[in-house]
C-alpha cells in the first residue's frame, strides 16, 4: 500500500475539523509532588515537603482532552460524577481545557473517579512516582443513571460527527448504556470508536475499536507473534462486533490495521525514544485516530496519523496532548509499510 505524504498531511491539518462526543469513564488525575525531606521516625516511610497539587485529565477524560487540544474545544463529554469536590476540580479541568461537560451527571451514590499519584524528588534525582491511590465505585450503574446517560446521549450524538466509547471498566458504560448509543448512533450515520480493555463482545455494530495487543491476546485466547495471527485475531474481532475495521496497538512495535476486507496493515512506531512514558498515550491514539476517520481518512492513514501522535505524547511526562503544528512536524517523509 502507497502512502502518500500530500494526503496524510492534508489530512492532518484537517483533523481540526471534526466535532467529537466522549463518552465513558471520565476521571480526574491528581498529581501531588513534594521534595524528599527525611525518613519518618513513626514507620520506615519517605516524609515529602509538598511543593504543589496539580489536577489533569484522565481516563475517558484524556481522549477528551486530546481531541480539545487539536480541534480547539469541538468536544463534549458524557459521564458520571460524585456529590463531592473532586467532581468540582474535574469540572474546571474541563473548563480549563475548553470541553463541553454539561452532559455530566451526578450520582450521589457514587464517587469521581480520581487517580492521586504522589511522587517525590530530591536534589540528585528525578521526580520518581511513590504511590497511586484510585478513588472510584465498582459497582454498576442504577438503572436511573443508566437513564441520564441515554437521554444526554439523544441530545449529543445528533451534534457531532464521530463517538469515542471510552470504557475503563469503572461502570460508566454498561451493556444497557452501549447497546442504546449505538443505536442512537446509528440512527443518525454516526461512527463510533471503542477504547476498551475487556467485554470487547458487547460493543456488536460500531465502526472500529483500538485494543492494545495483550488485551487482544486474552480475548482471542492465543498470542499474536505473526501476520497470520494478527489477521486471525482482528477477523475474530470484526466478526463478533460486525467492526469495520480493527487497530491493535502494540507499543514500541506499531500498530496493526486488519481493515474491512480482513487485510493486515503494519504501522511501525515512528519517532522512538529511550526515554518515554506511556500513560494516556492509548488515550491519544484513540482521540486523534478518531478525529481522522471523523474527517473521512481512510483508517491506514488514521492510524498513521495517530502513532505519530503518539510517539509525541510518549515523550512527556504523565497525560499528555499534542497539535496539528507538532503532528505535521513528526511526520516521516518516507512510510514503509508491511501488508
Amino acid at each position: 500500500m502507497e502512502i502518500l505524504n500530500e494526503k496524510l498531511n492534508d489530512y492532518i491539518k484537517r483533523l481540526g475539523e471534526a466535532k467529537i462526543l466522549v463518552i465513558g469513564d471520565l476521571a480526574l488525575d491528581e498529581m501531588v509532588y513534594g521534595d524528599t525531606e527525611r525518613i519518618s521516625r513513626e514507620a520506615p516511610v519517605l516524609i515529602l515537603q509538598h511543593t504543589k497539587t496539580q489536577y489533569n485529565l484522565g481516563g475517558a477524560s484524556n481522549a477528551a482532552n486530546n481531541v480539545s487540544a487539536i480541534n480547539n474545544g469541538k468536544v463534549a463529554v458524557i459521564g458520571i460524577v460524585g456529590n463531592d469536590y473532586q467532581s468540582e476540580e474535574l469540572k474546571n479541568a474541563f473548563k480549563n481545557a475548553g470541553i463541553n461537560y454539561d452532559g455530566l451527571i451526578t450520582d450521589a451514590n457514587r464517587k469521581t473517579i480520581t487517580k492521586t499519584r504522589i511522587s517525590g524528588t530530591c536534589t540528585s534525582s528525578i521526580t520518581q512516582q511513590i504511590v497511586r491511590i484510585d478513588r472510584q465505585t465498582n459497582l454498576p450503574v442504577s438503572k436511573e443513571t443508566e437513564d441520564k446517560i441515554i437521554e444526554q446521549a439523544k441530545l449529543l450524538i445528533p451534534k457531532y460527527d464521530a463517538i469515542i466509547l471510552s470504557d475503563y471498566h469503572i461502570g460508566t458504560l454498561s451493556g444497557r448504556v452501549v447497546s442504546e448509543i449505538i443505536n442512537i448512533a446509528d440512527k443518525h450515520g454516526k461512527k463510533i470508536i471503542v477504547d476498551a480493555q475487556r467485554d470487547l463482545t458487547k460493543y456488536k455494530g460500531v465502526f472500529s475499536m483500538t485494543p492494545n495487543l495483550p488485551d487482544t491476546q486474552k480475548h482471542v485466547g492465543f498470542y499474536l507473534n505473526t501476520k497470520e495471527d494478527f489477521v486471525k485475531a482482528g477477523n475474530i474481532l470484526r466478526e463478533q462486533t460486525g467492526a469495520k475495521n480493527i487497530l491493535i496497538t502494540c507499543g514500541g512495535e506499531g500498530m496493526v490495521v486488519i481493515d474491512n476486507d480482513g487485510k493486515y496493515v503494519h504501522i511501525p512506531a515512528f519517532n522512538k525514544a529511550k526515554v518515554f512514558d506511556v500513560t494516556g498515550a492509548g488515550d491519544t491514539v484513540t482521540a486523534i485516530y478518531t478525529l481522522a476517520l471523523a474527517i473521512g481518512a481512510e483508517p491506514v492513514y488514521a492510524a498513521i496519523i495517530g502513532n505519530i501522535a503518539a510517539g509525541i505524547v510518549v515523550k512527556q511526562y504523565g497525560c499528555a496532548t499534542t497539535t496539528i503544528e507538532e503532528i505535521l512536524s513528526a511526520a516521516p517523509q518516507k512510510i514503509q509499510l508491511d501488508y
